[in-house]
């Protein structure tokens, strides 16, 4: 009985957005401040709604929980996006990216049964 090729790679090689050094250097700055402005508005959202007592109401704990959601969506994909763009290096693991989905998808689960139990 023949085989065929058994070879295979755990590895994903990711696309960038250029091969420019000084635009990925932009690239860099832009996404880190567009996470860290996404994170700090979401935390000043959470914060907010936890010290007003005026606001310890339904809508303003689904919002918060909404800004929790955020945070983790963000901190699950950029911090990898940043990574590959500092270090040079295109290649995640498929360990890596299947921890990735899987963290994404546990912070998306939550908010989406919550949404959805609305409707019950």
């Amino acid at each position: 009985m023949e085989r065929g090729n058994q070879t295979g790679t755990g590895n994903f090689i990711l696309l960038r957005f250029t091969d420019h050094c000084d635009l990925q250097s932009l690239f860099f700055g832009l996404l880190l401040s567009m996470y860290l402005v996404t994170v700090l508005g979401n935390l000043l959202i959470i914060l907010t709604t936890i010290s007003d007592s005026h606001l310890h109401m339904p809508m303003y704990f689904f919002l918060s929980n909404l800004s929790l959601a955020d945070i983790g969506f963000t901190s699950t994909t950029v911090h990898k996006a940043l990574r590959n763009i500092q270090t040079q290096n295109r290649v995640i693991t498929y360990a890596g990216c299947i921890s990735q989905i899987y963290f994404f998808c546990s912070v998306w689960m939550p908010g989406q049964f919550a949404l959805d139990s609305d409707d019950l």
